[in-house]
C-alpha cells in the first residue's frame, strides 16, 4: 500500500479523532490570514489560552457526563456562585487562599452529588434535575451579591491564578532575554515524554499483535505533534511564558486522561455510556458512577469559578452566564457522542480551543456579536451532524 493511500485509510478510520484537529488548524489558518498575523501573535495566543481555561475545565467534566448519557445544565451558575463564595471568603471572612480553594472545590463536589441524587436514586432526567440547579444557583449568586454587587478581590495570590505566569529560571535573565527559558525547557521535556510514551505504546501493541501505524506514518505523526508543541511553546515563550491557568488546565486534562484511559473507573464510565443495562448486569454500580461523574463535574465547576473570578479579580452578578452551553458545545465539537459511550477529555480541550478561537478571531475582525452567535451555533450543528454521520457510516 502506498504512503498516500495508507494515510487516506487512516484518516477515514479515525475521522472522529482527527477531524477536530483539522478544524482547529483550518480556523487558525483562516484567522491568521484575515487578521494579517495578529491572531497568531504571542500576546493573542496567550490571551486565547487563558480565556479558554475556565471553559476547558468545564468541558472536561461535561464530556464524562455526556459519555454516561446525561447532561448538566447547572454548571455555569454553579461556577459563578462558587466564585462569589471564594470572593466572600477571601474578603469578608478573611480566610487565606490555601483554605478557600480546597473549601470551594469540596463545596463544588458536594453540589454535584446533590444534583446526582434525584438522577441516580429517583430516576429523574438529568436535564430536569440540572435545570432546577441552574435556577437555584442563579438565585443564590444574585442573593450573595445582592448588597455589594461586584465583589473586588484584592488577594494577589488568588488573582495570580488567572493572571500570573510561571517564573523563569533564575540566573539566566541575560541569555535570550526575549524568551521565557523555563517555558522552552518544559516544551522540550513535554516533547521528549510524548515521543517516549508513543514509542512504548507502539511496542506494547506490537507485542500483543495489535494493529499499529506503519513506520512512515508513525514517524510523520511524531514529527507533526512535536512540531506543533514546539511552535506553541516558542510562541508562548516569546510573550510571558506559560500562565498558571494553562498549567492548571494541562494538569486537569492529564489527570482525567489518565483516569479515563488507564483505570478501572474509566473503563466502567465508558461501559455505562455504551450500555447502562448491560453494565449493571455485569456488576458495575451504575448509581455510584453517576455520583462520581456528577461530583467530579461539580468540583470542576468550582475550579472554573475560581479561574474566572481570579481572571476578573472580582465576582460579578453575571458570572457563569452561558458557561454551561459553551462547555456542552466544546464537548460535542471535541468528539463526544450524543448517544453516549464515546468521547475523550483531550478532545474536549481541542473543542474548547475551537470555540474560543472562533470568538477571538471574529473579535479581531470586528464582527458583531449577533453574527458571532450564529457562526458558533452553526459550528455546533455541524459537530452534531458529523457525529451522527460518522456513527451511521461505521455501522
Amino acid at each position: 500500500m502506498s504512503f498516500i493511500k495508507e494515510l487516506q485509510k487512516i484518516l477515514r478510520q479515525n475521522i472522529r479523532e482527527y477531524g477536530m484537529f483539522i478544524a482547529l488548524f483550518v480556523i487558525m489558518t483562516v484567522f491568521t490570514v484575515t487578521t494579517d498575523g495578529v491572531f497568531i501573535s504571542p500576546r493573542n495566543i496567550s490571551n486565547l489560552l487563558n480565556q479558554t481555561g475556565y471553559i476547558a475545565v468545564l468541558a472536561v467534566g461535561m464530556t464524562l457526563v455526556i459519555v454516561i448519557r446525561h447532561i448538566d445544565l447547572s454548571v455555569g451558575f454553579l461556577a459563578g456562585f462558587l466564585g462569589a463564595i471564594a470572593a466572600i471568603a477571601l474578603t469578608a471572612w478573611g480566610l487565606p487562599v490555601y483554605v478557600v480553594i480546597p473549601m470551594v472545590l469540596a463545596l463544588g463536589a458536594l453540589a454535584g452529588c446533590v444534583t446526582a441524587f434525584p438522577v441516580a436514586q429517583l430516576g429523574i432526567p438529568s436535564f430536569v434535575a440540572s435545570l432546577a440547579g441552574w435556577l437555584i444557583y442563579r438565585g443564590a449568586l444574585l442573593l450573595v451579591t445582592l448588597k455589594t454587587g461586584t465583589i473586588i478581590i484584592p488577594d494577589a495570590a488568588f488573582n495570580a491564578i488567572g493572571n500570573g505566569y510561571i517564573p523563569d529560571i533564575p540566573g539566566l535573565e541575560s541569555f535570550l532575554p526575549e524568551l521565557h527559558k523555563l517555558t522552552l525547557l518544559l516544551g522540550v521535556i513535554a516533547t521528549i515524554l510524548y515521543i517516549v510514551g508513543e514509542i512504548n505504546s507502539r511496542k506494547n501493541k506490537m507485542a500483543y499483535d495489535f494493529e499499529v501505524l506503519s513506520t512512515n506514518l508513525f514517524i510523520l505523526k511524531l514529527v507533526f505533534i512535536s512540531a506543533l508543541v514546539a511552535l506553541v511553546t516558542w510562541v508562548l515563550a516569546g510573550y510571558n511564558g506559560l500562565s498558571w491557568t494553562v498549567v492548571i488546565v494541562l494538569v486537569v486534562v492529564g489527570i482525567y486522561h489518565f483516569i479515563t484511559t488507564q483505570t478501572v473507573l474509566g473503563r466502567h464510565i465508558y461501559a455505562v455510556g455504551g450500555n447502562p443495562e448491560a453494565a449493571q448486569l455485569s456488576g458495575i454500580n451504575v448509581k455510584k458512577l453517576v455520583y462520581v461523574v456528577f461530583g467530579s463535574m461539580g468540583m470542576l465547576s468550582a475550579l472554573s469559578g475560581i479561574l474566572f473570578a481570579s481572571r476578573l479579580q472580582s465576582a460579578t452578578t453575571t458570572a457563569g452566564t452561558l458557561f454551561e452551553l459553551d462547555a456542552i458545545a466544546a464537548a460535542y465539537v471535541g468528539g463526544v457522542s450524543a448517544a453516549g459511550g464515546v468521547g475523550r477529555v483531550t478532545g474536549s480541550l481541542i473543542g474548547a480551543l475551537v470555540m474560543l478561537s472562533l470568538t477571538s478571531g471574529m473579535n479581531l475582525m470586528s464582527i458583531d456579536i449577533s453574527s458571532q452567535y450564529i457562526v458558533r451555533g452553526a459550528v455546533l450543528v455541524l459537530a452534531v451532524v458529523f457525529d451522527v454521520t460518522t456513527r451511521t457510516s461505521s455501522k
